[in-house]
C-alpha cells in the first residue's frame, strides 16, 4: 500500500529562473493541468555531449527524476548541473514505485523517467510507468535521444527498411527457440547482449544460419573505443573468438537469411 502524500512542485517562477528555453510544445510553463505529466526522456548511451538541450530543460523543470540507479544517473545530471531529486525505479521495485509516481502525477507533478542508458521503456521496466499513466489519464510525452539499437542499426549498413527488435535473449528458458525463429527471418534482426554472453550468441547463431549470413556487433557505441565487427558470420565468429579486448555491452544486428552482398 502507498501512503498518501501531499506532493510538492516546483512553480513558474522556480522553472523559468533555472531553464532558458520554453518552446511550447514543451508544455512546462503553461498553467499546470488538473493531471500530471510523465516524460519519459532518452539519455545518452556513452557520449554526454548526445543529450539534448530540451531533454535538459525537462529535467531541470521535472519535480522527479524516476531513475534505474541513481548512482549512474547523478554522473550525467552532476555534468548538466541538474538539482532535481531522484527516484529509484527498476526492474526490482517497478510495481510498488509505478504506484507512487501515479500518486505524484495525480496531484499535478510532472515526472521525468530515464534509463541508465538509452530510451526509457526499451529492455527496461519504463513501459509500466507509461502505460499506467495512460490509464490513468496522464500525460506521456516521449522526448527523443540516444537509443543503441538505433544507433547500431544504422551504422552497421545492413537493410533498416524492416526490422525486427528482438532485445535481450532469454538466458536459458526459451533461448533456444527463439534463435531458431530468428535464423529463419528475412528481416534485420537487433540483439542485445552482455560481455559474458556474446561469444555464446554468435556461436548459436553460426550453429542455425549459413556461415555467409552477414552480420555487424557493434560494441562501446559513440564511446572512445566504439567498434563495428562486420561481415559474414563465420568471419565475424572468428574476429569475436579472437578478440582481444571485448568490454562493454553489445548490440548485434543480423541481416534478414535471402539478404547477400
Amino acid at each position: 500500500m502507498v501512503t498518501s502524500h501531499t506532493w510538492q512542485t516546483k512553480n513558474q517562477a522556480e522553472i523559468q529562473s533555472r531553464v532558458s528555453v520554453f518552446p511550447d510544445s514543451l508544455c512546462i510553463y503553461k498553467s499546470r493541468p488538473a493531471l500530471g505529466t510523465l516524460y519519459l526522456v532518452a539519455t545518452p548511451i556513452g557520449n554526454l555531449a548526445d543529450f539534448s538541450k530540451r531533454s535538459v530543460d525537462i529535467l531541470v523543470s521535472a519535480d522527479a527524476i524516476a531513475c534505474e540507479d541513481t548512482r549512474t544517473s547523478s554522473r550525467l545530471l552532476n555534468h548538466y548541473g541538474i538539482e532535481t531529486p531522484m527516484i529509484p525505479f527498476h526492474q526490482h521495485n517497478e510495481h510498488r514505485k509505478v504506484a507512487m509516481l501515479m500518486e505524484r502525477l495525480e496531484s499535478g507533478q510532472r515526472i521525468a523517467l530515464i534509463s541508465d542508458a538509452g530510451t526509457p521503456g526499451v529492455s527496461d521496466p519504463g513501459f509500466l510507468a507509461a502505460r499506467e499513466a495512460h490509464k490513468k489519464g496522464h500525460t506521456v510525452c516521449a522526448i527523443p535521444g540516444a537509443s543503441a539499437a538505433m544507433v547500431a542499426l544504422t551504422a552497421s549498413g545492413l537493410p533498416c527498411d524492416r526490422f525486427l527488435f528482438e532485445g535481450f535473449l532469454p538466458a536459458k528458458k526459451g533461448r533456444s527457440g527463439r534463435l531458431d525463429v530468428i535464423s529463419g527471418l528475412d528481416v534485420t534482426v537487433i540483439l542485445f547482449e552482455s560481455v559474458h554472453r556474446i561469444q555464446k550468441l554468435v556461436d548459436e547463431l553460426a550453429g542455425r544460419c549459413d556461415g555467409e549470413r552477414m552480420v555487424a556487433v557493434c560494441r562501446e557505441l559513440t564511446k572512445q573505443f566504439e567498434e563495428v565487427i562486420r561481415g559474414p558470420l563465420v568471419d565475424v565468429r572468428e574476429r569475436i573468438s579472437n578478440h582481444p579486448n571485448l568490454k562493454g555491452e553489445f548490440v548485434v544486428i543480423l541481416a534478414g537469411k535471402n539478404y547477400s552482398e
